[in-house]
């Protein structure tokens, strides 16, 4: 352990002496002198000299009249000690450090005031100096002398002012406190001992009696020397009363906690030896915990819950058997959670659907810009709802289909809100076990119902909104596959007969109104796809961006922010910037994310003091997110060669742009590259073989093909890649390398083609028409079967930018793009 200065407290541990061993060794050298405590007898107060050896004190404060031990072991404390005896004055300075920790104090590590004490007892030991030192008086450093090779100062002396006879009675009350405060501080605190409860009451002086407090109170070194440099009595003690109330207030609490701990191990014991003698009289009796009052709650919520006849039966047949099994019996348990589950199920509960037209197409426009073919199945459904007033209606169920960010899930959120429904999500990413649609058997432990039937209990009606979200994230394995699970749940023509494993009933499923979300439709069992009506939702164009950002994102933050619309206004221009040059995607979370960065770069201008209102401008923008992530558009940063083409791609996310590059080098052979799928490579192979077919016609050589080696690569190969709609690309893009001709300038096109040169329609057009758009290509090529879905899906602001070209022949596609 490293030695350090200490104070009294620490005394006895840090002299690794016992005080009364310390007493005895004191007592053999003829002088007796208690550890902490008063001088014996009193003596005239020696002189004291006006500068002072000072020695800092680690964690300790000595006070005035008492008695303290010590522990020196710095060598220049040693030193100042030596130096102090040798020339016969014993009397030297202690001040406290402010930091412990320090180890070659200064003067500004000491506080200013200390106390003078005198040497009553010094010996040597080979690792430090120990002494008993006594308090004599409070003294404040006026001058500083040196600080080698320890700390000098000259000091002036502080006495403890008369008492003044109008404050007596203050001062007894205050002292009395005091004492009281510090009995109950003995009585709570183990470490100090029960005789310092008497120690108040040998003491008459009020300043002694609130040094000595101080002194044996286990307080931090600032609140002891906040005591030692307050002169004036009664305020000293009303800081030593506010300073007791504290530390006695932490003890009450240090005790209660520990005495629950230990009641709450007791109680425990005592419940289980309780619980194990109750179990054993109510065997003996046959009787059980639940009283008559209990079972008759039960019985009535069963009568009450308008259950079908065949769930009734069942429910019945477990709540007689409720009745005569024994409370103290594992199966108690099983029958009781499955009888309060069907109670609590939604069996005749529903709410009234809104079928106020302009009401719902009112909440589904506040909510969502565009999605008109979704909002109009919405109305169509309800106008039925409203026409047909008997016989049964068949919920629809409706797969929202989509790259991510379009607000497939928050719509489900609007329909039900529009329709006064309950709404209800499960997330079905990453689900692989049939139990969490259909539920365990009741025969294991623990088992519980489905998530179906789960939501239907959380929501309390059986007509919900009911979201089934990332259904083509489903898994499979040992435990079962849940997609097949859900064809019983989203079939119409089933689902009104429901049977949950833990319900084991009948279950109509008929009302819920189903809603699924997709971002991709290829991962989904086709027997669920065909049980769907799949509602495609494109990604958005830079003006429906725009718009949903003024209508929704901009003000959401704001009210995240704490802001005013009046204090923070985005320019259009602004947010055009920023949809254009930081997001590239088809959905507008990125979007979103933005705005937000924004928001909060303009919070903490309005934090740091800013008052008048911040338009965010392009100049802001920049400032906010840094320098534009995409200055250019990806067409124009790569220039086209012979040999190279601009193809569309669908993925999950939205669309994109495909650049094919293909080179020829001496030798035989085809190469294909870019982590291309079975079905890519074979568009590449069909379109080698229809140019080596049509050579003649396309004025390309036979030598070309056999003294040279080709290699098609499609870039960004850490991507896989798949699909047949690249085919009149990868025939472009051939061709030009044979022929030396250069594909126009910002052309894309897409479409699948066949050995015989024919065209043929692909999907994800809008997604790809889109993402053209967005990578700055002004002309398209698509097939002819496709030209339907451009004009309907595409916006005819985007149409009106683009230039689109419909084909059914592979030589119409080259006689465009190479002219």
């Amino acid at each position: 352990m490293r030695k350090k200065d200490v104070g009294p407290l620490e005394a006895a541990v840090d002299l690794e002496l016992p005080v009364e061993e310390l007493e005895e060794s004191l007592d053999n050298a003829g002088e007796a002198i208690p550890a902490m405590g008063l001088e014996a007898e009193p003596e005239p107060k020696p002189d004291i000299p006006a500068e002072l050896n000072l020695l800092p004190l680690r964690d300790s404060v000595v006070y005035p009249m008492l008695i303290a031990p010590l522990s020196v072991a710095r060598p220049t404390s040693i030193e100042l000690i030596d130096d102090s005896v040798a020339s016969a004055n014993r009397i030297i300075g202690v001040v406290a450090q402010r930091h412990p920790q320090t180890d070659e104090p200064g003067f500004d590590d000491v506080f200013e005031y200390g106390c003078a004490v005198i040497i009553r007892t010094l010996m040597k030991a080979p690792d430090a100096v120990r002494m008993i030192v006594q308090g004599i008086v409070r003294f404040k450093i006026v001058e500083r002398i040196s600080s080698e090779p320890y700390l000098r100062a000259r000091i002036e002396t502080i006495e403890d002012p008369a008492l003044d006879p109008n404050d007596a009675e203050e001062v007894e009350a205050l002292k009395r406190s005091v004492a009281a405060l510090f009995d109950q501080a003995v009585r709570l605190a183990p470490q100090l001992p029960d005789e310092l409860r008497s120690l108040t009451s040998a003491v008459q002086e009020p300043n002694v009696m609130a040094d000595l407090v101080a002194a044996h109170m286990p307080m931090s070194v600032h609140d002891k020397e906040t005591i030692l440099e307050t002169l004036d009595l009664k305020e000293r003690l009303r800081k030593l009363l506010e300073i007791l109330g504290r530390e006695v207030r932490v003890l009450e609490l240090s005790t209660k906690v520990q005495s629950e701990v230990s009641a709450e191990l007791s109680k425990s014991q005592r419940e289980y030896y309780l619980r194990e003698q109750l179990r054993a009289i109510q065997r003996e009796l046959g009787e059980g915990e639940d009283t008559g009052e209990d079972l008759l709650e039960i019985r009535s919520k069963i009568d009450a819950a308008g259950m079908p006849e065949e769930a009734l039966k069942e429910v019945n047949r477990e709540y007689d058997r409720l009745r005569r099994i024994n409370p103290g019996s594992p199966e108690y348990t099983v029958a009781r959670t499955y009888v309060e589950t069907m109670v609590a199920l939604p069996w005749s509960k529903e709410t009234a659907d809104n079928l106020d037209l302009k009401h719902v197409r009112e909440v589904l426009d506040a909510d969502h810009y565009g999605l008109d073919k979704i909002k109009k199945r919405i109305i169509e459904f309800l106008a039925v709802r409203k026409v047909k007033t008997d016989g049964r209606l068949r919920q629809p169920i409706l797969c929202f289909y989509g790259p991510p960010g379009v607000g497939k899930t928050s719509l489900g959120r609007s329909i039900a809100r529009a329709m006064d429904r309950k709404f209800v999500r499960i997330s079905l990413g990453g689900m692989r076990d049939e139990a969490e649609i259909r539920g365990h058997r009741r025969t294991y432990i623990g088992a519980l119902p489905g998530q179906i039937v789960q939501g239907l209990r959380r929501a309390e009606s059986r007509n919900p909104v009911f979201v089934l979200d990332e259904i083509d994230k489903l898994g499979t394995d040992f435990r079962g596959d849940p997609a097949s699970a859900l064809l019983e749940v989203l079939d119409p023509e089933q689902n009104s007969t429901f049977r949950d494993h833990y319900v084991d009933a009948p279950l109509d499923l008929s009302n819920v109104f189903f809603i699924t979300t997709a971002n991709r439709m290829d991962t989904v069992p086709a027997p669920l796809r065909d049980r769907m009506e799949v509602i495609e939702l494109g990604g958005y164009t830079e003006e429906e961006k725009l718009q949903i950002a003024k209508a929704h994102l901009v003000p959401k933050q704001l009210t995240e922010h704490g802001l005013k619309p009046s204090k923070l206004v985005f320019n259009d221009d602004a947010l055009v910037f920023l949809i254009r040059h930081y997001t590239r995607e088809a959905g507008v979370r990125n979007l979103d994310r933005e705005v937000a960065s924004v928001a909060r770069k303009a919070t903490l201008e309005f934090a740091e003091g800013r008052t008048r209102k911040l338009t965010v401008t392009r100049k802001f923008v920049q400032e906010a997110l840094g320098a534009p992530r995409y200055l250019h558009d990806p067409v124009s940063e790569r220039p086209l060669v012979a040999g190279m083409a601009i193809g569309l791609a669908w993925t999950p996310v939205g669309g994109d742009v495909l650049f094919i590059e293909a080179v020829k080098f001496p030798g035989k052979g085809l190469i294909v590259t870019g982590q291309l799928g079975d079905v890519m490579k074979e568009s590449v192979t069909a379109a080698m073989s229809y140019i080596r077919a049509n050579a003649r016609s396309l004025k390309i050589s036979d030598k070309v093909f056999e003294e040279n080696e080709v290699h098609v690569h499609v870039p960004e190969g850490a991507t896989p890649k798949d699909g047949p709609s690249a085919g009149i690309t990868m025939l472009t893009a051939l061709t030009s390398l044979f022929t030396g001709r250069k594909v126009r300038p910002r052309l894309a096109m897409t479409g699948e083609v066949t050995l015989t040169g024919q065209v043929l329609p692909i999907g994800g057009v809008k997604e790809k028409v889109l993402a053209a758009h967005r990578s700055g290509v002004t002309e398209l090529i698509l097939p002819e079967d496709n030209k339907k879905d451009y004009f309907e899906e595409v916006p005819a602001e985007i149409r009106a930018e683009l230039t689109a070209h419909f084909v059914s022949k592979a030589s119409q596609v080259l006689r465009i793009a190479l002219g």
